[in-house]
């Protein structure tokens, strides 16, 4: 008697659109290449794809301006309160692609889902800008986002950082240099280990779309030494008095395990963290024509709408 059929852990949507999209992805090694079909959406990368682009819902507004030499998109979804969050959002792309165009809708759609203005961050990309460039353009927009939300009419203690995969390290690590001036953490799909030694990465290696091969290209590219945790958050030392956070994950994805060891390691210091994990799903799901995608940046809007506001204590004399 024969053994019976593997059954793909993935959903039979989903497997259509990972196979689609992997046929017209290029393999690591050529970052023009990669870009160039990030830009033109042949395929999609890793964060982006048909959701991804100019086909979000209308905002109020959308402006584009300079945070401290900084490119940044502003979103405003509507007239509000004073009080509303403010999200600065790191974009996915391995820090070596995409930018503020590929990840327009997500910003819409969250803008929208959570009543809060959005400040879409343009970093700087490997290789030619290699760790620490991205980050300390990512603190650097966090600093100017904070200081200017009153104006931008947010509360400058409701200030959240997320981003998806590349950009949620980012997010954890600008959370890990920052803690006090950011009301919360929003993570999808976050590469935290530079060393990729999990059992995800093994399982999911080839065939759902972000392979383990392109992950450590994507890694060699950024650069910086693999044990500092403003490079891999998760060999942070300690990670108490981090803001609340919610981590949502693929659990076909080679990072599924280190965003789940985060989440254990954020509990076990005592930081309010709520864990998403979608079943038959790939990495990028986010931006694509999934159920799971519309239905994580929904859950993600309310998340960031529920967030309280985050006072540092007042200087004393």
């Amino acid at each position: 008697m024969s053994d019976s059929p593997t059954t793909d852990p993935l959903s039979p949507e989903a497997r259509r659109l990972c196979d689609a999209m992997t046929a017209g992805f290029p393999r690591p090694g050529d970052a023009r290449a990669l870009r160039a079909a990030a830009a033109s959406g042949s395929g999609a990368v890793a964060g982006s794809g048909p959701g991804h682009g100019r086909t979000g819902p209308a905002v109020a507004s959308v402006s584009d301006t300079v945070a401290g030499g900084v490119p940044v998109r502003i979103y405003d979804p509507a007239p509000g309160p004073a009080d509303r969050p403010l999200v600065v959002y790191l974009h996915g792309g391995g820090w070596v692609m995409c930018g503020l165009d590929s990840h327009d809708a997500t910003c819409r759609t969250l803008a929208a889902a959570a009543g809060a203005v959005v400040v879409s961050v343009d970093y700087r990309l490997a290789p030619e800008h290699p760790w620490p460039a991205a980050p300390d353009d990512a603190l650097t927009a966090l600093l100017w986002a904070r200081d200017r939300a009153a104006a931008l009419g947010c509360d400058p203690g409701r200030v959240v950082l997320a981003g998806d995969s590349s950009g949620g390290n980012l997010a954890a690590v600008t959370a890990l240099r920052a803690p006090g001036l950011v009301a919360g953490q929003l993570l999808f799909y976050p590469p935290l280990d530079a060393s990729m030694d999990s059992a995800s990465v093994e399982a999911y290696a080839e065939g759902y779309f972000h392979t383990a091969a392109h992950m450590a290209w994507y890694w060699d590219q950024y650069g910086g030494d693999p044990r500092h945790p403003h490079v891999s958050p998760l060999r942070a030392p300690d990670l108490s008095g981090l803001p609340p956070a919610l981590i949502v994950l693929a659990d076909c994805d080679v990072l599924r395990d280190e965003g789940l060891a985060y989440a254990r390691r954020l509990a076990a210091a005592g930081v309010e963290c709520t864990l998403q994990l979608h079943p038959g799903v790939f990495h990028g799901f986010l931006g694509l024509p999934l159920p799971a995608g519309a239905a994580a940046l929904r859950a993600a809007g309310a998340w960031v709408a529920g967030v309280e506001g985050r006072h540092p204590p007042a200087a004393r004399a």
